[in-house]
């Protein structure tokens, strides 16, 4: 199967070699997949973004599905490939740092997004403050819990570094103003593999294994959703509760429904845009000072991370309801 996806993956490369005829500067983004809804969706602002800057050579690819090594195969190709930039969302930061050494080392420009632990980027932008963001959906789902209760936390991987950090900032969160809401001291954080059905098919297992449980946070855009759909199937509708990021459109009727109260989530085509918008400010030599506008909307004010000199954070995050979703657009 791996060399299939090889092959598929070999000509998608010769592919996109079509478009690489501009005289300016060549920019990849590469996402996590490129069947992802999430990445489709980022995307569309990549393309919305080249269409507005002709005079570069800006595209997105992505593998045939979520894998690590697949990912990292692909950046290796772009190296080899002589790209001036590489915007990429890690599958999982630590593989990929290798390979991210080897694209600066051969003088290629590295913007990450979801990727605050790496070590081998230029920079890292983040929506927000992941701590920050973490707090916003446990806020959510304090509310729909009615601040009382057992809860776990969901990630799509244990290596997945953003995911890990909003569940903690959930969790401090929850800590700090929800005395009677209690983690779940057996299973505190499962995972979904960024999977719908994964998802689904754990939170059933969490609902009959747990009969306290009253609330799963979600971090991957699959997580809330799978949720939900288990939440429904069991008849648990109004009695347990599921916050988390997720897709506009995609989660339309499970919000008109009940079965999820709200879910965060930020644009991932402005943030597709972000990391071309910063990938051409380094190539074209200017000097990164904060607060930094790159005229993208919920980056126009990014600041270093405390502590750090390459995670810039914004203010892109937004709050899904039954009420506004279809006034989304996406």
């Amino acid at each position: 199967m791996k060399k299939v996806l090889t092959l598929v993956l070999a000509a998608l490369l010769v592919f996109s070699g079509v478009a690489a005829f501009a005289e300016g500067w060549e920019i990849v983004v590469v996402p996590k997949d490129a069947s992802n809804p999430w990445f489709v969706r980022m995307e569309v602002g990549v393309d919305e973004y080249a269409a507005a800057h002709p005079e570069n050579t800006i595209y997105q690819r992505g593998t045939p599905e979520i894998d690590a090594t697949l990912q990292a195969q692909l950046v290796q190709d772009l190296i080899a490939q002589d790209v001036d930039a590489i915007c990429v969302v890690p599958v999982d930061p630590e593989s990929l740092e290798p390979v991210l050494e080897q694209a600066r080392a051969a003088g290629i420009v590295v913007i990450a997004h979801e990727g605050a632990s790496l070590v081998n980027v230029d920079y890292d932008i983040e929506a927000f403050n992941n701590a920050a963001y973490g707090a916003f959906i446990m806020e959510n789902l304090a509310q729909a819990m009615g601040g009382e209760g057992v809860y776990t936390t969901m990630v799509a991987h244990v290596t997945n570094a953003s995911h890990n950090e909003w569940a903690d900032g959930g969790v401090a969160y929850a800590t700090e103003n929800y005395p009677n809401m209690t983690l779940l001291e057996e299973e505190p954080r499962v995972e979904s593999e960024d999977n719908g059905d994964v998802a689904y098919n754990v939170a059933k297992e969490l609902f009959n294994k747990y009969p306290d449980l009253k609330g799963i946070m979600g971090t991957s855009s699959f997580d809330a959703p799978g949720v939900a759909r288990a939440i429904e199937e069991l008849g648990l509708t109004g009695k347990v509760f599921t916050s988390g990021t997720g897709m506009p459109a995609d989660n339309a009727e499970l919000l008109k429904s009940g079965a999820v109260q709200s879910l965060t989530l930020w644009d991932p085509a402005l943030a597709g845009q972000a990391m071309i918008a910063l990938a051409e400010k380094l190539l074209a030599g200017e000097e990164i000072t904060t607060p930094l506008d790159l005229g993208v909307e919920g980056y126009t004010a990014l600041e270093f991370r405390e502590g750090s000199e390459t995670v810039l954070e914004g203010e892109g995050w937004m709050v899904i309801t039954a009420e506004n979703v279809d006034s989304l657009g996406f």
